[in-house]
């Protein structure tokens, strides 16, 4: 087995199988209290939204300059605001399938499911197009590894912050580590698209990523915040979003 052929395995799984392990850590939590679960709630809902910005609007920027030039904000703001408008449709849908009590709850891990699975193709489709650019140009694919171990360590935290919050709609570990091992599975499947249309891709990723984005805040506002918020003892939650952002930016920014 060549140097080439382990950089593309490593692309390819390292990112997923690292989400994994970070949803295993929900099996360590027991039925808890409302503060621990204010508390999850918020260190869950710091991760994605400082996921969201470093992980998925920055890039998109980023790849939206070689395409569009000065107006490059443009298809950035678009798929913010389509991810966002996206989510409303699914709460419109979603109310025609959940409509007890109990079924508000699957409701939540329904969209907050889809939303993190949402912002997972991106990640892949970008892993993809890192090593199947360095693979048709014949160049180092050292680079690209290296990202996808940036993508992976980032997925860490963020397989916790999908498993735990998932937990504390369905009450069921198991379920709530598998349907977070799903929302990972996607990635090497865009990863290995991304690869194949590595020439064709590029164009796409600031369109995906702001949208990605987009339907991740609106979940993070519209279900998580007020869950925070919701015994008059915010600080505990607050605190809590506060560090969970912070570690994650750490990771964005330093990997």
């Amino acid at each position: 087995m060549n140097n080439e052929t382990v950089s593309i395995i490593l692309c390819f799984t390292l990112p997923c199988l690292m989400t994994i392990l970070g949803a295993t850590l929900v099996f360590f939590f027991q039925k808890s209290s409302k503060i621990v679960n204010m508390i999850t709630i918020g260190l869950a809902a710091g991760i994605m939204l400082s996921a969201s910005i470093w992980s998925l609007l920055m890039p998109a920027m980023e790849y939206s300059q070689d395409f569009w030039g000065n107006l490059y904000i443009l298809p950035v703001v678009l798929g913010f605001v389509l991810g966002g408008i996206f989510m409303v449709l699914l709460d419109v849908v979603c109310a025609k399938f959940f409509k007890t009590h109990k079924d508000n709850k699957n409701k939540k891990a329904f969209k907050l499911f889809t939303a993190i699975t949402i912002h997972n193709i991106p990640e892949g489709l970008s892993v993809g197009f890192a090593i199947g650019t360095a693979v048709a140009m014949a160049s180092p694919t050292l680079s690209a590894v290296m990202f996808a171990v940036g993508i992976a360590m980032q997925n860490f935290p963020e397989g916790l912050a999908t498993a735990l919050p998932l937990q504390n709609c369905l009450h069921k570990r198991g379920k709530s580590f598998l349907l977070a091992t799903l929302s990972g599975i996607v990635e090497p499947i865009f990863a290995i698209i991304g690869f194949f249309l590595a020439t064709y891709i590029s164009s796409l990723l600031p369109w995906l990523l702001a949208f990605s984005a987009g339907a991740m805040i609106y979940v993070i506002v519209e279900e998580m915040i007020p869950e925070i918020h919701m015994d008059g003892k915010a600080s505990w939650g607050t605190w809590a979003f506060v560090i969970g952002f912070v570690v994650m930016m750490i990771l964005d920014v330093c990997l």
